[in-house]
């Protein structure tokens, strides 16, 4: 469990306006990432098996910390605050999603099925073999952030990584946005992973979608973000070209209305 997540701009004044939500997610790993670590330093979780005991042990911690802290306030007395449980807390309650990482079908199917068993608000992430749950993804109305699909096959379960993955995704209709996990991709590519989507048959206005719209909605901001609407926060690029050619070039960049960068 990485921690929690944050979403913020890359320009304002100072870095508390730049910030949107300060604790809008919890990070969790599963598959390769977490055993190669924790099975190098001689401790849990250094299996798959383990990846699933830890998180579910985190989140039962959760509810009895979350019960205790009733209790005790009905009783009168003051439960020693618990950051990392408030935020598990959060997340128990669905004010919050995991994201989960995961590149495997079967790590895949472990993160939905521990959020199935807590009731959590679920964002998949990486998802490089989620095209082999597209029925359940769609049941289930979960999200895919799918990439970085620029990366090299660096681990056995990126093997089947590749741009078909967001485009049937995309087709069959699950809610899908890009990433470059930066900097395993420089974030600067992410127009081009969007217009590779398009060299493998996603049409070019959904395409965009999964670099604009998508991701505020997966993010729960559409309502300020995402698309150029009367009341939203205008933050927005201009080209000199189609923002997929690799010819074209930014001029200018809006955040918030206000001119952030000029080439």
């Amino acid at each position: 469990i990485g921690g929690s997540i944050s979403i913020l701009k890359t320009a304002g004044p100072d870095l508390d306006q730049m910030v949107i939500d300060s604790e809008a997610g919890v990070k969790a790993a599963f598959g390769e990432n977490p055993k190669r670590v924790y099975a190098e330093l001689k401790k849990l979780p250094s299996t798959r098996m383990g990846i699933a005991a830890l998180l579910r042990q985190a989140l039962i911690d959760a509810q009895d910390y979350e019960m205790k802290k009733r209790k005790d306030e009905t009783d009168g007395e003051i439960l020693e605050r618990d950051l990392g449980m408030e935020l598990l807390v959060r997340l128990l309650n669905r004010e919050i999603p995991l994201r989960a990482h995961a590149h495997r079908a079967d790590d895949l199917l472990t993160a939905l099925r521990i959020a199935k068993e807590f009731n959590l608000d679920i964002v998949l992430e990486h998802g490089t073999e989620a095209g082999k749950l597209i029925p359940l993804l769609i049941k289930e109305k979960v999200p895919v952030v799918v990439g970085p699909s620029f990366a090299n096959r660096a681990k056995v379960e990126m093997k089947e990584i590749g741009w078909k993955t967001a485009v049937d995704l995309a087709e069959a209709g699950v809610m899908v946005a890009l990433i470059t996990d930066h900097s395993c991709t420089p974030i600067q590519y992410l127009s081009l992973c969007a217009a590779m989507t398009v060299r493998y048959g996603l049409p070019w206005d959904k395409a965009l979608e999964t670099i604009t719209i998508n991701p505020a909605k997966i993010m729960k901001l559409d309502r300020r973000l995402g698309s150029l609407e009367p009341g939203k926060d205008a933050d927005f690029a201009v080209f000199d070209g189609d923002p997929f050619h690799y010819l074209t070039r930014t001029r200018r960049t809006y955040v918030n209305g206000m001119l952030a960068w000029q080439g």
